[in-house]
């Protein structure tokens, strides 16, 4: 396609909202007008699934939850005047709960005020608020933020160590929906053990985020804990960011929370408009499903050319991956839906992958994210002229025409600024876009079934692991793997039984091993205690 026609096509797709300043380009991806005819019925039921769900319909069957996020920033969808009323409060609570910890009402019992915030979280208790941390906390703010999101001792000894001497002034956030959450858990008592071994109190440093009659709960009610915030079922972990999960350490960075969920009204708004070409959103699922087929064919490349935005693919990842990677459709059939996410930045990634993408297989369509605005100093040339941001706005849209000329799909974002109230904004068009394309290709986006049996998983190898321990501990001489498994009743599982009793015996966690470990063959494994 001639360069004339490019531009006809782009003036022709390009979506722009004044008041956000925010722009859409789709017309690097490849539709056509049959596409659009084909998807018009789809789009139909999609803005009537949108209206209902928003409604308080039942989205969740699995758990036989509503699913809300609209309304917490917009309380007056909500579906009764309790939960809205429930809204405002929590809300309020969070503002005048930073107050205290800003101003020292609420303070360390040491003195003084707090400096840290160590947030325990994992999924969407942890990448909603490392990505908002990331792209919009002050240089120096009033709480600087550390995360702990994953069960790697050796990853929380690190996060542990960076704190150093400013735990006696570090609030902790839990933040787990059930309290029962092993990732979250586990964090949890490893730090309560750091502050008890440091003759801390922890409850005088922890406030929790949670659900109602939760675990987590019991435990902050119990010991005294500074607050507790709720986590409400109508919640799903990825689309909490602008809940108390995300909104408590927000503000707490210094970040206004007020504007985060006025761009995302604003983007809501924008995004329940019947009508395609009228909504961003829609535009999005749409090239999205052209560029994959329907099918999720193509893998998605988030490229945000700012700094500040380089955990967004990770937050998407959640998102989108979670949302829609399901094995059947809403009829019962198999489909095996799902996009797969991943990116980095701009232009870091020209000198990473950006040769594959233009040269290599084409199994992806890429999102540039532009940013108007360049800096809020006064611009320094570097030549006549030219100034860095000149040559990052040349990376970007020389990066666009080169994957054009290879057949590469590619959509373009462009956003005035990295704000509050833009981040929001954007927060709110990809959790609407996720749910119009679930709509379209037939597809809960609400339920994670694969993330649950995940979970049971795990859970039978640590039983597993209890049952080699204590077969083990009753033997009376050393057991080769195949013996050990039968007598532990799991002839079935002998490759776990081997990998559990490397992993004891290489953190010296009571097994003797004979033989070498290298060859499954020659082990022999006894208790030593």
């Amino acid at each position: 396609m001639d360069n004339f026609k490019l531009w006809q096509r782009y003036q022709d797709w390009l979506y722009y909202n004044q008041d956000l300043g925010f722009y859409l380009d789709i017309s690097r991806i490849t539709f056509d007008d049959a596409l659009v005819a084909e998807l018009k019925p789809k789009f139909d039921r999609a803005f009537k699934d949108i209206e209902a769900l928003e409604g308080g319909a039942i989205a969740n069957p699995d758990e036989n939850r509503m699913v809300g996020h609209y309304w917490l920033r917009d309380p007056d969808l909500a579906p009764t005047a309790e939960l809205k009323q429930d809204i405002i409060d929590t809300n309020n609570s969070v503002i005048e709960f930073t107050k205290k910890v800003h101003s020292g009402e609420i303070s360390p019992p040491s003195g003084g005020k707090f400096t840290d915030i160590l947030s325990i979280g994992i999924g969407g208790s942890a990448l909603g608020p490392q990505f908002v941390a990331q792209a919009l906390a002050p240089n120096d703010p009033p709480l600087k933020i550390h995360f702990i999101d994953n069960t790697d001792p050796a990853g929380i000894d690190k996060v542990i160590a960076g704190i150093g001497d400013r735990l006696n002034t570090t609030l902790v956030s839990v933040i787990s929906k059930s309290g029962g959450t092993p990732e979250t858990r586990n964090g949890m008592l490893e730090v309560k053990k750091v502050y008890t071994d440091n003759n801390l109190d922890f409850a005088a440093h922890a406030f929790a985020i949670t659900g109602k009659s939760s675990k987590l709960e019991a435990i902050a009610d119990r010991d005294g804990w500074l607050a507790i915030f709720p986590m409400r079922d109508w919640v799903g972990g990825r689309t909490s960011e602008l809940s108390p999960v995300g909104l408590v350490a927000a503000a707490l960075q210094g970040i206004d929370i007020r504007a985060m969920l006025q761009g995302a009204k604003a983007m809501d708004a924008l995004t329940r408009k019947p009508s395609l070409k009228d909504n961003p959103a829609a535009l999005l699922a749409m090239a999205w499903y052209g560029a994959g087929h329907g099918r999720g064919e193509k893998d998605m490349v988030i490229l945000p050319y700012k700094d500040s935005l380089l955990l967004f693919s990770r937050y998407l990842q959640q998102l989108i991956m979670e949302s829609l990677g399901k094995e059947k459709d809403l009829d019962g059939k198999v489909v095996n839906q799902g996009i797969a996410v991943y990116g980095n930045k701009g232009s870091t990634d020209q000198h990473a992958y950006v040769q594959q993408l233009r040269e290599g297989v084409n199994n992806f369509f890429l999102t540039f994210i532009e940013v108007l605005e360049d800096r809020r100093a006064d611009f320094v040339e570097i030549e006549p002229g030219i100034t860095s941001g000149d040559y990052l706005k040349g990376f970007l849209l020389g990066t666009r025409t080169a994957l054009n000329d290879k057949q590469r799909d590619s959509i373009t974002i462009t956003i005035p600024q990295v704000d509050e109230r833009i981040v929001g904004a954007l927060i709110a068009l990809y959790e609407r876009a996720v749910s119009i394309y679930a709509s379209l290709v037939n597809i809960n986006a609400y339920h994670q079934p694969g993330v649950e049996a995940g979970k049971k998983a795990a859970a039978s190898v640590l039983n597993i692991q209890r049952q080699v321990v204590e077969t083990l501990k009753q033997a009376s001489s050393p057991l080769s793997l195949a013996e050990l498994a039968s007598k532990a009743g799991i002839s079935d599982e002998i490759e776990t039984v081997y990998k559990i009793v490397r992993h004891l015996d290489a953190n010296q966690r009571g097994i003797l091993i004979q033989g070498h470990i290298g060859l499954p063959s020659t082990v022999k494994a006894s208790w030593k205690g």
